[in-house]
């Protein structure tokens, strides 16, 4: 529902700035897009955490040193995120839309915040959050971030310092197929953009509940989880060219919807 609600108010703030969500850009520019996102192999095994289905994630096997990580959206599953806390983290987790996890765990702290570009009683920035709990604390950090269309604004807001701080990001991103909009398309490029700055994509995995939208050649699934690892953290740079992952799982019981080629090839 809060992905609706924000897909409409982005056609309105196209609208009010002029422009048109008919507007399409160059098909070479999504092309370009969708070959800076390939995922290389880092040479760092990937393993699951979290339930088989929705809610479990692909991460780099380089964990260790990492004492916090930053959870926002819980919904009904927070699997994933007692396995962290399984492994000795502190996780902070944030969704106003529910009263705390799905399960109980030592190692959670809850806030009943949305993540967002601003901070106020019901949204709070990433910098506000991580400074609230940790304060300049300074080392690496895990990022989980599905918070339902709200990832461009809220890593647009984030400062570089403290994205350079998160080794692995995990983060499901929301109306991809509105790419070929040329106002989405402008923010999306620029949101990728800033995360290529320090990091790069070792997986990629649709989400299999809604589907894909296929034009000029180019498949691009309506929402799709990405894995970054910090590119200090990678043993070697190379494609990685097996998709699915013997360890992907679907989200939900509809028909598998497998990556498609151009995405890695």
């Amino acid at each position: 529902m809060r992905f609706k609600r924000l897909r409409r108010a982005w056609i309105r703030a196209a609208a009010a700035a002029g422009w048109h969500v008919t507007d399409r850009p160059p098909r070479t520019a999504v092309a370009g897009l969708l070959r800076a996102l390939h995922p290389l192999d880092s040479g760092v095994e990937l393993i699951r955490l979290g339930p088989d289905g929705d809610g479990g994630y692909l991460v780099p096997n380089d964990l260790d040193g990492i004492d916090y990580a930053f959870s926002p959206g819980v919904s009904q599953e927070s699997g994933f995120e007692a396995a962290l806390a399984d492994r000795g983290m502190r996780v902070f987790l944030a969704d106003h839309s529910v009263d705390g996890p799905a399960l109980g765990h030592a190692g959670f702290v809850f806030d009943k915040r949305f993540i967002g570009s601003v901070s106020d009683d019901v949204y709070i920035t990433l910098e506000d959050w991580k400074s609230n709990h940790i304060g300049d604390y300074g080392g690496d950090l895990l990022l989980q971030m599905d918070i339902e269309g709200a990832e461009l604004e809220s890593l647009l807001a984030t400062p570089h310092a403290l994205l350079m701080q998160f080794r692995i990001m995990i983060i499901e991103f929301h109306a991809l197929d509105e790419l070929w909009n040329r106002p989405f398309f402008d923010v999306a490029s620029r949101v990728f953009a800033k995360l290529l700055q320090t990091h790069s994509v070792v997986h990629i995995h649709p989400n299999n509940c809604c589907g894909a939208v296929t034009s000029g050649g180019l498949e691009i699934p309506q929402i799709t989880e990405f894995t970054f690892l910090r590119n200090d953290r990678f043993r070697q740079r190379i494609p990685a060219t097996r998709f699915p992952h013997p360890l992907d799982r679907n989200n939900t019981g509809k028909p598998t919807l497998p990556l498609a080629a151009c995405w890695y090839r």
